[in-house]
């Protein structure tokens, strides 16, 4: 168990509670809908020791319970980690990268698998920074470089995906880093042609189901 400080400037107050990290972690990334305040007690100042005023607290939050307040604290605010956690969560990262990497690409010139290990060493002769990201959000990127020092390609799928107007604001940015092609359509819907690492195809299924309740259609192209 780690404790560390999560702070917020509101109205220029500042308000500090101590929290468990990784609880605190869990709770703003929405895994869990508890947390606990250490001591019950809000700050304007966790290393003095001072104590946030029952007027502000009112003022900003509507409420003294440190519960709620530090609920909103860790939410909207800034949750300090170590830099233990920080190496490990890139450590943890970049172990992804590398798997999904293995399992989904091919060197195109034998059409064989690379092992981890040599993705690992292309990672780092191509000076790759793998970012606490998605995978999806940097893969591209990630491809680009390790191409420059080793011969491998993703295998991908083409896929049309068409989307009612009613949802496209909400699926736009998910659906564009995959793009290939798009139309707009009179009606506002957009048809989009994709192209989709296959390691990442249910995962994106899933996420464009959730967001239009499954009202978009999809159709895989065969080339």
């Amino acid at each position: 168990m780690t404790n560390t400080t999560a702070r917020i400037k509101i109205k220029g107050k500042q308000f500090e509670i101590v929290v468990d990290l990784e609880e605190a972690l869990k709770f703003k990334k929405g895994e869990t809908d508890w947390l606990e305040v250490g001591g019950d007690r809000i700050f304007s100042d966790v290393k003095k020791g001072n104590a946030a005023s029952e007027k502000d607290l009112k003022e900003i939050f509507g409420t003294i319970d440190a519960t709620e307040v530090g609920k909103k604290i860790v939410k909207d605010g800034e949750v300090l980690t170590t830099q233990e956690h920080r190496d490990a969560e890139q450590e943890k990262k970049f172990r992804q990268v590398v798997d999904f990497i293995s399992m989904n690409a091919t060197n195109p010139q034998t059409g064989t698998p690379h092992t981890p290990e040599r993705i690992e060493r292309a990672l780092e002769e191509a000076h790759v920074n793998v970012k606490n990201i998605p995978i999806e959000n940097q893969i591209k990127e990630i491809m680009e470089a390790v191409s420059k020092v080793l011969p491998i390609k993703i295998e991908t799928k083409k896929i049309k995906v068409t989307v009612p107007a009613i949802h496209t604001g909400k699926v736009y940015n998910l659906i564009s880093q995959y793009k290939e092609q798009e139309n707009w359509m009179n009606d506002g819907s957009l048809e989009v042609i994709i192209s989709i690492p296959s390691g990442m195809i249910m995962d994106f299924y899933d996420k464009l189901n959730s967001a239009t309740h499954g009202s978009a259609l999809t159709q895989e192209i065969k080339e």
